[in-house]
Parts: structure tokens; sequence; C-alpha cells
């Protein structure tokens, strides 16, 4: 058996279950719980959750920690393990959100899979996750962090048998500066994610408006859907709006929150938002 299949078999060994159902992993003194944020899109003067991220939360001694913290100092030997491990997690604790027409992001780091074959493996890996539990391909957003691949021939594995899976496909950090016209062309993604940061940046200009709804229109003429991630203040999420978001991500509307905590469905009343500042979370303890 090889280390890698060994890995593979620890993965199972490393999860396990609170008293209410709800799992998490187990990395030496570290556990990982996943959370979910939700994601909106506008509807008829609201915004309707239609999806959520999933995320890792890591905790150490009870306490959670950064979530960067985490990741950096994982070994570069256990990476694949650990990125194993956490997807696993949100597919098997998705279904605790209670909600059923719900879309699931999450990511998948194409530099952990550094060799063709092994993003085929990784992958048949997954799809044997979904069918576990019970969730079908076409819910699933894969985020493809795709700055760290480590070549084309590569990325473009991952995203043939993505597709050929019915996976839907999301470029992350659009505008960090990572993104080229080239890589666009070879992922063709069904969605791109507009990073957050760089998105605040372009709300202090005074055209920002103009430029960001130009940027929509040339991603819509591709036939890609527009998410703007790290919404916290009413100005970002008007920008956003009028610019032409489908997809709408941020502290604004909604924080993260642990597997297993009451899901709100209702919809955000878009002028409330729009009218003042602060957090309006959709999520409740």
């Amino acid at each position: 058996m090889t280390r890698r299949a060994e890995r593979r078999r620890d993965v199972g060994g490393a999860i396990f279950a609170d008293e209410i159902g709800i799992e998490y992993g187990v990395y030496g003194e570290f556990r990982l719980r996943s959370a979910y944020q939700p994601i909106f899109a506008p509807f008829e003067g609201s915004l309707k959750p239609v999806a959520v991220e999933a995320l890792i939360e890591p905790h150490k001694v009870g306490a959670a920690i950064s979530s960067s913290v985490f990741f950096d100092g994982v070994a570069a030997k256990d990476r694949l393990f650990v990125e194993t491990m956490c997807r696993t997690l949100h597919l098997r604790n998705f279904r605790n959100i209670g909600v059923g027409e719900l879309d699931l992001f999450f990511n998948f780091h194409p530099g952990v899979n550094d060799h063709p074959g092994r993003v085929l493996s990784e992958l048949r890996l997954m799809m044997g996750g979904l069918e576990d539990a019970e969730l079908h391909p076409g819910m699933m957003v894969c985020e493809i962090t795709e700055h760290a691949a480590p070549n084309d021939k590569v990325l473009a594995a991952i995203v043939h048998e993505m597709r050929r899976n019915g996976l839907r496909i999301a470029v992350d950090d659009f505008g960090a500066g990572h993104s080229t016209e080239e890589r666009l062309k070879l992922i063709e993604p069904d969605i791109v994610k507009i990073d957050g940061p760089w998105f605040a940046l372009l709300c202090r200009f005074p055209a920002a408006e103009r430029l960001f709804k130009s940027l929509v229109s040339l991603l819509h003429d591709r036939g890609t859907k527009i998410l703007v991630e790290g919404i916290e203040q009413p100005e970002q999420l008007r920008v956003a709006l009028d610019g032409g978001a489908d997809l709408l991500q941020g502290f604004l509307l909604g924080r993260p929150a642990l597997a297993g905590t009451i899901f709100d469905e209702e919809p955000i009343d878009t002028a409330r938002l729009l009218g003042r500042s602060g957090l309006a979370s959709p999520l409740i303890g």
C-alpha cells in the first residue's frame, strides 16, 4: 500500500461526531469544524439566500483561531490529507443546515494536487463522498484558487474532470492580480468571485459603479455569473447591486456559522441594509 493510500484511509479515522451528530476533524492539537457563510441573490427588492460557502474553523484548546494561521502551519506532507479531511467534513455536515435547496461552494486548491493522476484520483474520491452524503453534483460549486495551480496542464485536468462529473466551477479571488484572460479562457468558469479587498478598494473611487458595471458586462457576455464577496459596507452593496452582480456575500449580509446553527431562510430587505451600517446576519444561534 502506498503512502498516499494510507493517508486517504486515515481521513475517516480522523473524523468524529459530537453528541448531536455534527462531525469534526482532528489534526494534531487542532479540532477542525465546518462553518457555512450564506450567499445571496437579489430578488424583488430583497436578498434571498441561495447558497453557502463551506469554510473551516480551526479550534485549539477550545478556542477558535485564524484559518490562515492554521493552514500556514500545516506541514507540506500533510496538506493533501488536511484538504481531503476538510472537504469530507463540509460534505457530511452540509445536511445539518436543514435547507434542501441551497447550493454548496467549497474550495479546491490545485497546488496540493501537483500531478494530473493525483487530480483525477482526488476528484473520484470527492465524488464518492457526494454519493455517501446523498448530494447531487449539480448543487456543488467548486472554487478553484487557480493562481495556485502548478501549470495549465494540471488546471485543465481539474476542470475537465469536474465538468465531466457535473460540478460547476468558480474562479476565486478575481481582481487580486492572479486571474488572466488566458486562464479564464482555459477554465471557462460558471461563476467568477470578485475579490473582497479589491472590490472594497474599487468602491472608494467616484467611478466605481461605472467601472464595475463594465466588468460585469464583459463577464456576463462570456456566460459567467458574478459573485461579489467581502461586502462589509452599505456602499459596497450598492455598487455591487447597481453594477449587476448576480450573487453577494459578506459580513454585512451574514457571517459564517458553525454546522448545526439554525439557518434563517427569510430574505433580507435590501433597503434596510442600504439605509444603515452594521451587521445583519441571517444566521442565528
